[in-house]
């Protein structure tokens, strides 16, 4: 019997990762095969490109009921509270991405479905892991509840891999950079906040310190290499927690730089909030040899490409 043709449900579709992820994987299945959903309204870039549902994937029975009516074979979990929210409320956090990975767990062991994508992030790692090219496997004690319930599902996603056969492919991202959809409240907005920032007030102030290093990844190359692991055999697929993946690592006072190459007049200043002691906790770089090695990730952006391409997007 041949294989079922693949149809996909995006949960979490109107982020910012979901915008874009939508948009790649409607391009590679064709549109109709690929189910947007999402408890926000439906982001103006994926309006007209392909279905879309309202949906909480906390109602696990709502969600089950699409899954069958939809004939979906592959979900992509993207819903999360972030880092920096998830420390408003962490009760709230811990819940959603918690129960949320499990409903979508559970269902795709119980009506079998071919792969499920759930992303894990650097906030795993706390201040006792390496700073510097942060490996695979080290010492991993997050101090955000953000951290902590990623590491959780992290472990989850190999139980129900192990135990139940679920073929669950995660990468834990670096912060991401992205022209199309705003952030969403991570430690690492700065970063996206900066270029609009300073096309239109010339000038950003800045709520980490100037020589914060941290992993960040433009979100082209984020969404290769998501779309990279979802393609690869299962037989070459090691890690079933998740993949580190790098992309670079730069401070504000860098990333400043690079923007002042394009606009001369650009000034910056610095007020560290909150978010200084979360990116602190982090790593400064990222060891991303073992997705190498099993399915060939490399990164095309560096800084100033990426520099050079947000602002001449933004322009338009």
């Amino acid at each position: 019997m041949p294989a079922r043709k693949d149809k996909i449900l995006v949960i979490g579709a109107s982020g910012q990762i979901g915008v874009e992820l939508t948009l790649a994987l409607r391009k590679q299945y064709g549109n109709n095969n690929v189910v947007a959903s999402d408890l926000r309204e439906e982001n103006p870039l994926l309006k007209g490109t392909g279905p879309y549902v309202s949906m909480d994937v906390m109602n696990k029975e709502m969600l089950h009921v699409q899954v069958i009516r939809q004939n979906i074979t592959q979900i992509y979990l993207l819903a999360a509270i972030l880092s920096a929210t998830g420390e408003k409320n962490p009760n709230l956090a811990w819940h959603l991405n918690m129960q949320g990975l499990l409903n979508v767990l559970d269902i795709a062991r119980e009506e079998k479905l071919h792969k499920v994508y759930w992303p894990s992030s650097i906030a795993v790692f706390g201040p006792t892991s390496p700073k510097q090219l942060c490996p695979q496997q080290t010492v991993i004690e997050p101090t955000t509840v953000y951290g902590i319930s990623k590491y959780a599902g992290e472990f989850w996603c190999n139980y129900y891999f192990n135990r139940y056969g679920v073929d669950v492919r995660s990468i834990r991202y670096p912060g991401l950079i992205s022209y199309k959809s705003a952030p969403g409240g991570g430690t690492t907005d700065y970063a996206v906040e900066i270029y609009t920032e300073a096309l239109e007030q010339k000038k950003y102030n800045c709520f980490l310190s100037e020589d914060t290093y941290l992993p960040m990844m433009y979100m082209p190359d984020a969404i290769r290499a998501t779309l990279e692991l979802m393609n690869a055999p299962a037989d070459q697929i090691s890690v079933r927690t998740s993949y580190n993946v790098s992309g670079m690592s730069f401070s504000p006072k860098e990333i400043g730089a690079s923007i002042q190459a394009h606009i001369p007049d650009f000034t910056m200043t610095y007020k560290p909030d909150s978010r200084q002691q979360i990116a602190d906790s982090w790593p400064q770089s990222i060891d991303d040899s073992v997705a190498n090695k099993d399915w060939g990730w490399k990164p095309q952006y560096d800084l100033s490409l990426m520099t050079k391409d947000m602002l001449e997007n933004l322009r338009k």
